[in-house]
C-alpha cells in the first residue's frame, strides 16, 4: 500500500485528470508514455476509491459493437504485459469465457455475432454442447444448445492492475496526487482552466473528467448535467467447493444469458454476479438529486440476496455444486450507468477543453483501451478510429433524471437480454423531444427512437400485426415497407424529418469558414449542396447538406445522431480559427416534412403560387416560399433519391402544414413513409449514409465520394493534404454494392463477406458489408461493402454471412435504381433510363 503526500506539487498542467480510478490512471500512464509533459491526476481520497476496488475484474474480447471489440482487445492485450513493464503483479487470469445459448433465439444471435466476429483479429467460436461441457465440467446440460467461446477472456484484480497503470504513469513522468479535492471549476476566456482544489489552484490546458459516480459532481461545478446514475450491483464469493478445487485447470467464465448472471472460480470456489430485472434492481436515485455523501469512498451498501434469489436459483440449476457451496461474502457496491450502459467519451460540445472519460458500466475491460483511445484524440487532434456510439454529445437537454433513471434499470435489467438487429427499447419515451406531428401519427406507426426524439419508422394498415416484434429474420413490418416503397415510387409520400441536426450559419467569414471546414465548394446563394467535414488524416467526420439562403446566410443539416458531435467540430473550429460568425442550433425549433414521388410536384404546386416546374426550381435549389400560407423553405433534394422536397419551417406549422399537404394529395393518393422504406430508397440508388459506408475509419474516396470532394479548390480545406497522400498511394480498399440471393434474411450492416481464394484452398474473410436491405425494387436483397481493390470488380462473385450461412453475392454497377435528375437528363437526351 503506498502512500502519497497531499501536495499539488506544481500550480500549472497541460492536462489535469480529475478521478483516479482505472479510467482516470490509464489516461495518465497512456498520456504520460506518449511524451506528454505535465500530466496531472487529482484524486480525492484514493487510487480506486469508488467503483473499481470492488469490481469483480471480467475481461472479455467480447463486445456486440464493432469498434468497442478494439478497446476491449487492446486493454487485454495491455494487461498481459503490463506486469513486466512496471514491475507490479496484476493477478490476470485468462481461462477463457463462455456465454450460453439455451434457446434457438439465442444460438441465432451468437451466429449473427460470429458474423460480426469474422473480420476481427480476435479469436471467438461458436462451440458445440460437448465442447462446453469439456470446457467447464462442472454444468448441467440439460438446456445448452451451444456456447459463444473467447478463448483469451477472464479476470484481473482492480486494484493491482490499477496500482500497476499507477506505477507505469509515474515512470513516464505523470504526476498523481491525493488525497486532493477539486471544489471548483473556472474557465477562462482563452479556453484555459483554474482547476480549484483543497489544496490551492492549478492552471489547466484542458481537463479530463474521469471521477466516476463523482462525474455529475464535476459536470455541476460547470453547468453540465451529466446523465448518469450509480446502480447497485451485487456479487456473491463462495467458500472452497471440493469439485472445483479438484480440478487441474481454471475454469472458464461463464455468462448464463438467460439466467441473467457471470460466475467464475474465485481461489477453490465460485463467485457469481446477477444482473437483476428492471423491477427489482436498485438505483441510488438519492446521489443523483443531493450528490454523493461527502465521505463516501471505498464503502459498500448493504447486500440484499433476497432481490438476487432467482439468479441465485437459475445458477444452482447450471451449476449444481453451488447448492452445497457457502456464500462467505458478498458485495454490493455503486456502478455507474448512463442511460444506454456505453460510456461517454471525448469532447464535449458547448465547453472548451472540457472531456469526459464517465459512465463505465465496464470501466476494467474498457480503461485500457479507452486510455489509449483518448489519449491519441488528445494528442493528435482527431480520434484514432470511430466510437461514434461513445460520443458524450449523443446525450442533450432532452436528457433528463427521470429519463436517465429509467433507461438505467432498463439497460441493467436489459443487461443479458437478445440483442436485434433494428432494436428499440421503450423506456423513458416520449423525451420533450416529439415532432408537431407525434400525437397524430403515434397510434398509426411504430416509432423508432433518434437522439431524443421519435420517428415513424414503419405506418400500419388494417390486417397488418402491428407492435414491434423484433426478429433476425424477416418480421412484421417487411411486407408493410414494401407498399411504402411502392407508394413514393409509384405516387407521392411524406416522411417526418424534424429530428435532423438543424444549424444557422452567419457573419462575415460565414463563406470562409465552411470553404475551411468542407471539402466542396460553397454552394451559391439560393443553391445546397452536400458537402462533407474531413479530420486532418482525411477521414469522413461528417456528412452535411449546406445550403445559402441569403448572401452569407447558410443552414446545415445533419443526420439526428450527429447533431451535438457536428457542432462541437464546427465551434472547435471557429475559436482556434478565429472566424468572425454566428452559429444557432435550430435542431429543436425547426420542424422537417420530406415530399417524395413523381406526383410530389402536382401535389406541392397546389399549396403555392411559385412556379415549381423542373425550370424554375432546380435540382439542388433552395426557395422561401409559402405552402397554403405557411412560410417555409423548400430545398428540392430527397434522400428517396425520387422527385421531391424537404421543407423547413417552424416547429409549430408542422400540423398545419402536414394537413394541408395530405389533404391536396387526396386525388393522386398521397400516404405516409417511414424511415426503413426511405433506407431501402436510398440504397437502390446508390446513396451512401454517414455511420455506414463513411465515418471516421473511412475516407472519402474508398467511400466512392470523389464528386463531393474538390481537391482543386482554392481553400485549403481540412485534410486536403492527406487526400492528396492518399490519392498518390492508391487505395487498398473500396466501398462496393452487391446483390446476393438470401432466404427470409437480409443483411443489415457489418457482416463479414467472404471469398473463396484462388490461390488458398480454404475461404476466407476478405471485407464487411456496411449497409444493407431488402431491394423491392429488384426483389433481392442489396448491400454496401468494403472489399481489397483487387476483388472490386463489377461481375466479382462474393458470399455474405447472414445467421450463420453464407450466401452468394456479387458486384453489380451501382446505383440498381437512377434518381429522378439522372432520370430527366436521359430522357431529354432521348436515351430511354433504367429506373
Amino acid at each position: 500500500q503506498e502512500t502519497s503526500s497531499p501536495s499539488l506539487g506544481k500550480d500549472r498542467a497541460d492536462t489535469v485528470i480529475i478521478g483516479g480510478g482505472c479510467v482516470g490512471v490509464s489516461l495518465a500512464y497512456h498520456l504520460a508514455k506518449a511524451g506528454l509533459k505535465d500530466v496531472v491526476l487529482l484524486e480525492k481520497s484514493e487510487l480506486t476509491a469508488g467503483s473499481t476496488w470492488h469490481a469483480a475484474g471480467l475481461t472479455t474480447y467480447f463486445h456486440p459493437g464493432i469498434n468497442l471489440k478494439k478497446i476491449h482487445a487492446y486493454s487485454i492485450k495491455l494487461y498481459e504485459k503490463l506486469e513486466e513493464e512496471t514491475g507490479q503483479p496484476v493477478g490476470f487470469h485468462q481461462p477463457g469465457s463462455i456465454r450460453i445459448a439455451s434457446t434457438p433465439t439465442r444460438v441465432d444471435e451468437f451466429k449473427y455475432q460470429m458474423t460480426r466476429a469474422g473480420w476481427h483479429p480476435t479469436e471467438q467460436y461458436l462451440i458445440t454442447p460437448e465442447k462446453v461441457q469439456e470446457l467447464f465440467p462442472l454444468l448441467n446440460m440439460d438446456k445448452v444448445l451451444a456456447g459463444l467461446y473467447n478463448p483469451g477472456d477472464g479476470h484481473i484484480d482492480p486494484y493491482s492492475l490499477t496500482m500497476a497503470l499507477a506505477a507505469g504513469a509515474r515512470k513516464y513522468g505523470a504526476q498523481l496526487n491525493y488525497p486532493v479535492q477539486v471544489t471548483n471549476l473556472n474557465s477562462r476566456s482563452d479556453g484555459t482552466w483554474e482547476v480549484e482544489t483543497s489544496l490551492g489552484t492549478i492552471q489547466a490546458k484542458r481537463i479530463v473528467n474521469t471521477a466516476g459516480f463523482w462525474a455529475r459532481d464535476i459536470g455541476k461545478m460547470i453547468d453540465l448535467q451529466h446523465p448518469l446514475i450509480p446502480v447497485h450491483h451485487q456479487y456473491v464469493v463462495t467458500s472452497t467447493i471440493p469439485e472445483v478445487k479438484a480440478l487441474k485447470t481454471e475454469l472458464p467464465v461463464i455468462r448464463d444469458l438467460e439466467g441473467s448472471y457471470y460466475l467464475r472460480q474465485e481461489r477453490d470456489g465460485l463467485l457469481f454476479g446477477p444482473y437483476e430485472s428492471e423491477e427489482k434492481m436498485k438505483l441510488q436515485d438519492s446521489w443523483v438529486t443531493n450528490g454523493v455523501p461527502p465521505g463516501f469512498g471505498k464503502e459498500l451498501f448493504e447486500s440484499d440476496l433476497d432481490r438476487i434469489m432467482e439468479h441465485i436459483e437459475a445458477a444452482m440449476e447450471m451449476v449444481p455444486v453451488l447448492r452445497k457451496a457457502d456464500i462467505v461474502n458478498t458485495i454490493a457496491g455503486p456502478i455507474t450507468y448512463s442511460p444506454d450502459i456505453l460510456p461517454m467519451v471525448g469532447p464535449h460540445q458547448g465547453v472548451r477543453n472540457y472531456w469526459v472519460a464517465i459512465g463505465f458500466g465496464y470501466g476494467i475491460i474498457h480503461a485500457g483501451g479507452i486510455g489509449k483511445y483518448l489519449s491519441d484524440w488528445i494528442l493528435e487532434g482527431e480520434p484514432p478510429f470511430d466510437l461514434i456510439e461513445l460520443d458524450p454529445n449523443r446525450y442533450g437537454k432532452w436528457t433528463t433524471t427521470e429519463y436517465t433513471a429509467a433507461k438505467a434499470r432498463e439497460s441493467y435489467g436489459f443487461n443479458n437480454i437478445v440483442g436485434y438487429p433494428k432494436e428499440e427499447r421503450f423506456a423513458g419515451r416520449p423525451t420533450e423531444r416529439t415532432s408537431g406531428l407525434y400525437d397524430l401519427l403515434k397510434s398509426r406507426c411504430s416509432m423508432g427512437f433518434h437522439a431524443g426524439w421519435e420517428q415513424p419508422h414503419w405506418f400500419y394498415k388494417p390486417g397488418d400485426e402491428t407492435g414491434y416484434k423484433p426478429s433476425f429474420r424477416r418480421t412484421n413490418w417487411f411486407d408493410p415497407v414494401g407498399r411504402e416503397y411502392k407508394q413514393v415510387m409509384e405516387k407521392v409520400g411524406v416522411i417526418d424529418l424534424s429530428p435532423f441536426g438543424k444549424f444557422r450559419v452567419k457573419g462575415t467569414d460565414s463563406v470562409k469558414l465552411l470553404d475551411h471546414l468542407f471539402a466542396n465548394v460553397v454552394p451559391k446563394v439560393g443553391s445546397t449542396n452536400i458537402s462533407h467535414m474531413l479530420t486532418p488524416r482525411g477521414k469522413v467526420y461528417a456528412e452535411l447538406t449546406v445550403s445559402q439562403l441569403y448572401p452569407g446566410e447558410f443552414m446545415l443539416v445533419t443526420g439526428s445522431g450527429s447533431e451535438l458531435h457536428d457542432l462541437r467540430w464546427i465551434e472547435e473550429k471557429v475559436t482556434t480559427g478565429g472566424y468572425k460568425v454566428e452559429i444557432e442550433n435550430m435542431t429543436d425549433e425547426m420542424g422537417v416534412l420530406g415530399v417524395a414521388g413523381p406526383y410530389a410536384r402536382q401535389v406541392l404546386q397546389k399549396l403555392t403560387n411559385e412556379n415549381l416546374s423542373d425550370g424554375s426550381f432546380k435540382f439542388l435549389q433552395c426557395k422561401h416560399l409559402k405552402l397554403s400560407n405557411i412560410p417555409l423553405t423548400a430545398i428540392r433534394i430527397s434522400y428517396t433519391g425520387e422527385l421531391g422536397w424537404e421543407l423547413y419551417h417552424r416547429k409549430e406549422d408542422s400540423l398545419a402544414l402536414y394537413s394541408a399537404i395530405m389533404e391536396a394529395g387526396q386525388k393522386e393518393g398521397i400516404d405516409d413513409f417511414g424511415t426503413y422504406a426511405l433506407n431501402t430508397l436510398r440504397l437502390e440508388k446508390g446513396f451512401r449514409a454517414w455511420g455506414a459506408e463513411m465515418n471516421c475509419d473511412t475516407n472519402p474516396l474508398e467511400a466512392g465520394l470523389e464528386y463531393f470532394v474538390k481537391l482543386n479548390k482554392p481553400a485549403d480545406f481540412i485534410g486536403k493534404q492527406a487526400l492528396k497522400q492518399i490519392k498518390e498511394k492508391g487505395l487498398k480498399r473500396r466501398l462496393v454494392y452487391l446483390t446476393l440471393d438470401t432466404d427470409n434474411v437480409d443483411p443489415e450492416g457489418n457482416e463479414s463477406v467472404w471469398h473463396n481464394g484462388k490461390a488458398r484452398t480454404i475461404d476466407h474473410v476478405v471485407g464487411n458489408t456496411t449497409s444493407g436491405s431488402f431491394s423491392y425494387g429488384a426483389q433481392q436483397s442489396l448491400a454496401f461493402a468494403y472489399v481489397p481493390m483487387e476483388l472490386s470488380k463489377v461481375g466479382q462473385k462474393l458470399e455474405v454471412e447472414l445467421l450463420g450461412k453464407n450466401y452468394p453475392a456479387t458486384i453489380i454497377q451501382e446505383p440498381l435504381v437512377l434518381t429522378e435528375p439522372t432520370r430527366m437528363r436521359l430522357q431529354r437526351k432521348g436515351e430511354s433510363p433504367k429506373i
